[in-house]
């Protein structure tokens, strides 16, 4: 069906943690509980201190542009163009997210940016980004 969204999938072992804290409104990033390195991106393993035992960390859900691209060319229904995707360094951890916003905002490196939570089919929550100064509806 054209338009209709593609969906993660949610119960992955490694990124499960992030769909759920997402469901609730939280956006978490994957930490070692041995030695508190950030496991981005998520997985079970610390490859700093040899722990298995990790958790999902509650991070503020602000940062900065890193860098962005507009897309024009459309690849897949799902995706009308034009759309931008964006790359985000956190504020309180060193990691990295993307997002997806439509269109082509006006984006500079090291602009500030927020999270929002865009909810699709079956209830899936996706964490978004939009420039820290515009009203998010979603």
């Amino acid at each position: 069906m054209e338009g209709d969204r593609l969906l993660p999938v949610v119960d992955d072992r490694d990124t499960a943690g992030f769909f759920e804290a997402a469901r609730d409104g939280r956006l978490a990033i994957r930490m070692c509980n041995g030695c508190d390195a950030v496991l981005h991106m998520p997985r079970a393993y610390c490859h700093h201190c040899g722990s298995w035992d990790g958790r999902w960390h509650p991070v503020a859900g602000t940062g900065t542009v890193h860098s962005w691209t507009v897309v024009d060319h459309q690849v897949h229904p799902s995706f009308p163009v034009p759309y931008t995707v964006v790359l985000v360094d956190l504020d309180d951890v060193p990691a990295r997210l993307v997002g997806h916003l439509p269109g082509t905002p006006d984006l500079h490196v090291g602009q500030p940016m927020r999270v929002w939570f865009e909810t699709l089919a079956d209830g899936v929550v996706l964490p978004q980004w939009a420039p820290a100064t515009t009203a998010i509806s979603g």
